[in-house]
């Protein structure tokens, strides 16, 4: 094909983003200049083909058409009226006021969350945002701590809570399934680098389902993160030897899945640090 040189917008350009006082907005130097009048940021001139000049011509110019204010008074405005904001692992900055220790800065970490989550005016480098109207939801496993264990002003910041059930068997089996990237298909996809087309049936992914909500219940809950441990245990062998099982069909079905955990299973302080 034809070729032709045409100059780009170089999005490779160096950027300084100069940070302020506590509370204050940050600057970013590049977006500055580019807000200039007459500034067209920097070009290089590169040599394309005609069916990728073309392209590129295409976006620059769509990228006129989009006025970026606008763009962004737009996302101000929606995450301030229908935001959402999850706060997971929230059980990890909690602490035992009674004691000093580390325990001092996660309280620290809650009073600085404090603020935001009751209502006030955030800078970020798109404006200032009111987090008066937006969704705060938090979550944690909280084994070791309480939800009483958080700091009182910040408990009544989060007046419903709902307390999750344990996964069980059939939850197990839908997590193994369900998903457009199940762990199943995971390894499936990983075997398959190696030319080998693993098979999992229906029965053995249920069977896989019930020694992992077994393992949840003998040793401790560590609920979907158990299956991460259960399927390398199960093709802990297939993984090793996969260079000699090249251009081959591997069946996982109930006896395999017997044969291989059962052992490990069976013996609790193995499968505590195995599984």
């Amino acid at each position: 094909d034809a070729e032709v040189e045409l100059d780009v917008t170089d999005t490779n350009n160096p950027f300084m983003t100069i940070f302020g006082a506590q509370g204050t907005e940050e600057v970013n130097l590049q977006d500055m200049m580019s807000q200039m009048p007459g500034f067209k940021g920097r070009t290089k001139r590169r040599r394309l083909q005609v069916p990728d000049a073309l392209e590129v011509l295409k976006q620059q110019e769509a990228q006129k058409l989009i006025d970026h204010d606008k763009v962004q008074r737009d996302a101000v405005q929606r995450t301030e009226q229908a935001g959402i904001v999850f706060l997971d692992e929230i059980d990890k900055v909690s602490s035992d006021r009674s004691v000093g220790g580390p325990d001092v800065s996660r309280e620290g970490v809650q009073r600085d969350l404090l603020p935001i989550v009751e209502g006030s005016t955030v800078s970020t480098k798109y404006g200032s945002v009111k987090t008066d109207h937006i969704l705060f939801i938090a979550a944690g496993a909280f084994h070791v701590s309480k939800v009483s264990d958080l700091i009182p002003e910040l408990q009544g910041r989060f007046p419903i809570r709902v307390e999750l059930d344990s996964l069980e068997k059939e939850d197990f089996i839908r997590i193994l399934t369900e998903p457009k990237n199940a762990l199943t298909k995971q390894y499936q996809a990983l075997m398959a680098t190696e030319g080998i087309e693993v098979v999992f049936e229906h029965d053995a992914i249920e069977e896989l389902a019930g020694y992992a909500a077994e393992a949840n219940r003998r040793a401790e809950n560590i609920g979907a993160r158990r299956l991460y441990t259960i399927m390398e245990a199960l093709l802990e062998e297939l993984s090793y030897d996969a260079s000699e099982r090249a251009q081959s069909k591997f069946l996982v079905n109930v006896d395999y899945v017997r044969t291989t955990l059962e052992p490990i299973l069976a013996d609790q302080d193995l499968a505590k640090y195995i599984l």
